[in-house]
């Protein structure tokens, strides 16, 4: 049970680096008229760095066979889902926003010619730009919280000695 919990923290992370990048890719701060991200990068920044550390406390463990370690993977991991449960509390508002978007027929635009400035429709004003995890595809987010949970679930059974050792 030790080494599939290794596996699917393995791929819990691979799914949170994916959406870091993204993050990163579109979080223009440069670009005029960006939206400001909901998540604070200190949170983002801590949930990745305690990922990092409770995943190689865990091959220690692995490696050492000492329930302490096992133990304070667990303790890890109970910091790495708080931060992951603020961050998709965060997340919500932004992916109901992008559920809300509306489409735009061809001519729709504000003068409905060449010169229409993108953004402006008629009757409704300009749309706002999501923030940068606005773009995070919704299946990988639930994938990574799905794993997540069962990463956490895996390793206090592991901690606990149930399925052996």
């Amino acid at each position: 049970m030790r080494f599939v919990a290794l596996i699917v923290w393995f791929v819990t992370a691979l799914w949170g680096l994916y959406m870091l990048a993204v993050w990163l890719i579109e979080n223009d701060t440069t670009r005029k008229g960006n939206a400001a991200s909901r998540l604070p990068l200190p949170v983002i920044l801590s949930h990745v760095a305690l990922a990092v550390t409770g995943l190689g406390v865990w091959v220690a463990y692995l490696l050492l066979d000492r329930s302490a370690l096992a133990w304070t993977a667990v303790g890890i991991l109970v910091a790495i889902a708080l931060l992951g449960l603020s961050m998709f509390a965060r997340w919500i508002p932004v992916y109901r926003m992008a559920d809300e978007e509306v489409s735009v027929p061809v001519g729709a635009m504000s003068g409905g010619g060449a010169g229409a400035t993108p953004g402006a429709i008629s009757g409704l004003g300009s749309l706002r730009e999501l923030p940068a995890e606005g773009s995070f595809p919704l299946l990988i987010v639930l994938a990574h919280g799905l794993f997540a949970v069962s990463t956490v679930v895996l390793v206090v059974l592991t901690a606990l000695g149930v399925g052996g050792s």
